[in-house]
């Protein structure tokens, strides 16, 4: 009698795994069927805002038109945003735009941070690449990086700068420590905010990303000094690059790209993956995000997962090297 209800209880347990996988194969198949959310870690305007309300709307179209709201969960340069999506359901449902300084910097500098870049989500595609650029009020008497120093080094009460990441705030303190100007941060929630605190002079400087900075640089509003790293932008041809100002070591090229939590089933991450492929090979999407001086597309799924890896080893050796402190 023991031995048949020991096999009918194990006859339950398995009808009921069969069950919840089946089950499980089902959801998949039917992903997605309600709204999809894309967490953005920093405020409307900025550069990874801007890129999320250009892709969504062709990924919504490669998902076969299923809802995709875009929300802002702005703060501490986009920690509370990815803390937030570490902790969602892995369903597909919530996406997230990471960025450069919320994951791969942060994982270098923050020694209590509360996710990992690569072990709290699947990295599915990078959105685009790019250099930073550097820039001064239009009004500011200073035409190079050279003169930006020595003006900072004359006028110290008013060497301050606008970052809205770690990421500008480690491109900033790298020019401070390869030309021993001063400079105190002022802290913002955006790049949008940061380059128009430039045009309002309550900043000397900022280094920011593209999207935010092209139409102020074009409009007249800011004057850009160099984009950081060895190579000029396309986009600002007259523009000398750090290391053709004479500060090779100034060399920080960034990213964006969509994640989803870690546990996510693969049939939704392969469906994403392709959808996403689909949204950022699109002709008009290359083509404004070329407009932001930034290189679209990258890698995609493990590819992508090493790059951010290789690249949390290679800020922690730049923030030991420069001694950089970052309060938790």
């Amino acid at each position: 009698m023991t031995k048949i209800r020991g096999a009918a209880v194990g006859l339950v347990v398995g009808l009921l795994a069969l069950t919840g996988a089946q089950s499980a194969q089902a959801q998949n198949s039917n992903y997605p069927n309600h709204v999809i959310r894309v967490i953005v870690g920093f405020a409307a305007g900025g550069g990874n805002d801007i890129f999320a309300r250009l892709v969504v709307p062709k990924l919504q179209e490669a998902l076969g038109g299923t809802t995709i709201i875009v929300e802002n969960k702005p703060g501490a340069g986009g920690r509370i945003a990815a803390d937030y999506v570490a902790h969602q359901p892995a369903d597909g449902y919530t996406l997230m735009i990471g960025a450069t300084g919320q994951m791969s910097v942060a994982a270098a500098i923050y020694h209590k941070l509360k996710y990992h870049p690569t072990k709290s989500f699947v990295p599915l595609a990078m959105i685009a690449s790019f250099p930073l650029i550097l820039v001064v009020p239009a009004t500011a008497p200073i035409k190079s990086v050279a003169e930006l120093v020595a003006y900072a080094k004359a006028h110290p009460d008013k060497a301050n700068y606008a970052s809205s990441s770690p990421a500008f705030t480690i491109a900033t303190e790298l020019l401070k420590l390869k030309t021993g100007m001063p400079g105190t941060m002022i802290p913002y929630k955006s790049s949008n905010e940061s380059n128009l605190s430039v045009v309002a002079g309550q900043s000397l400087l900022t280094i920011s990303d593209g999207p935010p900075a092209m139409p102020l640089v074009k409009g007249g509003k800011t004057r850009a000094l160099a984009v950081t790293g060895s190579e000029r932008s396309p986009e600002l041809p007259d523009v000398p690059s750090m290391a053709e100002a004479g500060f090779p070591s100034v060399n920080v090229k960034l990213w964006s790209g969509f994640f989803v939590p870690a546990g996510t089933p693969a049939p939704i991450v392969k469906k994403l993956e392709e959808a996403l492929s689909k949204a950022l090979a699109d002709g008009v999407v290359k083509q404004r995000l070329a407009a932001m001086a930034v290189t679209p597309g990258g890698p995609t799924g493990d590819a992508f997962r090493r790059l951010i890896d290789d690249d949390i080893k290679n800020y922690a050796e730049v923030v030991k090297a420069a001694k950089l402190k970052f309060p938790e």
